[in-house]
């Protein structure tokens, strides 16, 4: 085995964060609510009480995060930028101290060398705007809109690539669907029209930013192959049950102008032709958030089954999520399975063939619970977890796949949702108490890879 993955020469390496995650500073410089400042409210939403309120105060620490990121030699940076920090109330006036920091995080990534690329949505909806309906209403969509044309005429001179949207089907099924996470509502299939207005949004949002002269927008999307949990006839159903709902429902109108099952569109209550040919605005790439596959089954065959992503399912779905044995798994119980990346990537272009755009892997990481011991933070697993994947990216690289880069999740350890501080994805190791950064060695291993497909990579 090489000492390395053998990628492109010019192949982007990235890490990514989300701004709820990692900046704090909820309550400064007109920040507005969001949905998640809510939810970490409600008893019991959130492990041991914790909520992204400080975070990582990358608010704060901003350029000593990107001063990391220079040492670790990315060629791009990944952030969302928080909706209601832009637009308290989510519409209306603008807040310009908002606007102000993501110029100055901006610029001064540029000054460090590392491409800006943004994210619009992350999951924070301002909870003025859930409280007349959230995405479950059409009126959020034109918001969305405006919001993305004000952050595009400010930064789009600067940013080097866009996505309107991160993982609409995680909003749609944990946020409105089961509860999981915010805004915890539990509409079972009545969250349906969620995806709708997610994906039209998304389409009005990339109008807005090619309007105001943004370039290279795509999106960043959660896909996993889908795995029936046996040739029997009912588990191959399900899985494609599920396989419809959690991949295509959510690709096939962005990239197809439609939805996978004909006449989907015409089962939402807010449906207006003209709808699919602006959700299918056209993507100069698209984006894939890895981590596993899922193992589906029919339902009540299996002990193990009552539980998605930690949440409990509701009854009467017809699939049930079985547990994918005999892989090494992260301390968040996840299986590590680097060729579900591959097989993701194999069944787009085949799916989608000549429609498909190039490809990043927007988001892929795991999470290990390795604290520091004498100022060093060693985590194996996860080098190793990175290492494989980019070795199952760069085979199908090899194989005529267009893809152009790989965001490791994440930049530093951060809030992880309705898990709290547990779980730790970083290269670099946060002290929550102190705010002090240390890079792990996964953060220097990443470093010298960057280094050496730079100086060995092989041609495009």
């Amino acid at each position: 085995m090489t000492e390395f993955p053998v990628l492109p020469r010019d192949f982007t390496f990235g890490v990514a964060s989300a701004a709820y995650q990692v900046e704090g500073a909820v309550n400064e410089d007109g920040r507005g609510r969001s949905v998640w400042d809510t939810f970490c409210d409600k008893p019991g939403a959130i492990a041991g009480g914790e909520s992204g309120a400080v975070a990582c105060d990358h608010y704060h620490h901003y350029r000593e995060d990107v001063a990391l990121l220079k040492v670790l030699g990315v060629d791009s940076y990944r952030f969302s930028i928080s909706w209601p920090r832009i637009l308290p109330t989510g519409a209306g006036a603008v807040n310009a101290a908002g606007l102000d920091f993501y110029d100055r995080l901006v610029d001064e990534l540029l000054d460090a060398g590392i491409e800006p690329t943004a994210t619009l949505f992350h999951w924070d909806t301002p909870q003025s705007l859930e409280d007349r309906g959230g995405w479950t209403g059409r009126e959020i969509t034109e918001h969305f809109a405006a919001y993305a044309g004000i952050v595009g005429e400010r930064l789009g001179d600067r940013v080097a690539r866009w996505m309107p949207l991160n993982e609409p089907n995680v909003v749609t099924m944990l946020g409105y669907a089961i509860g999981n996470h915010a805004p915890g509502r539990s509409l079972g299939f009545e969250a349906l029209p969620v995806v709708h207005h997610l994906l039209l949004g998304h389409g009005l949002a990339t109008q807005a930013l090619r309007a105001a002269g943004c370039r290279e927008i795509g999106i960043a999307s959660n896909h996993a192959p889908v795995w029936p949990a046996s040739p029997e006839p009912q588990d191959v159903e399900a899985a494609q049950f599920y396989d419809n709902l959690w991949n295509w429902m959510f690709a096939d109108p962005v990239l197809l102008g439609r939805y996978p099952v004909e006449g989907t569109e015409q089962g939402f209550p807010t449906y207006r032709d003209g709808d699919l040919p602006t959700i299918a605005q056209p993507l100069d790439w698209f984006g894939i958030n890895y981590y596993n596959p899922a193992r589906i089954g029919a339902p009540g065959l299996a002990p193990d089954s009552s539980q998605l992503d930690g949440a409990e399912l509701p009854p009467g779905l017809p699939f049930e999520a079985r547990r994918i044995e005999g892989y090494e798994r992260t301390d968040f119980d996840w299986p590590i399975v680097p060729d579900g990346l591959a097989q993701i990537v194999r069944t787009f272009r085949d799916r989608y063939a000549a429609q498909l755009p190039p490809l990043y892997v927007t988001e892929s990481g795991c999470s290990f619970h390795d604290d520091p011991v004498d100022g060093r933070v060693r985590d194996p697993r996860r080098i190793a977890y990175h290492d494989a994947h980019l070795r199952a990216l760069a085979d199908e690289i090899r194989d005529g796949a267009d893809v152009r880069g790989y965001f490791a999740w994440s930049a530093t350890d951060n809030f992880e949702w309705a898990a709290g501080y547990a779980e730790r994805f970083g290269l670099v190791h946060v002290d929550y108490r102190t705010q002090v950064r240390t890079p792990k060695d996964s953060y220097h291993w990443y470093r010298d890879l960057i280094a050496h497909t730079r100086a060995n990579g092989t041609q495009s």
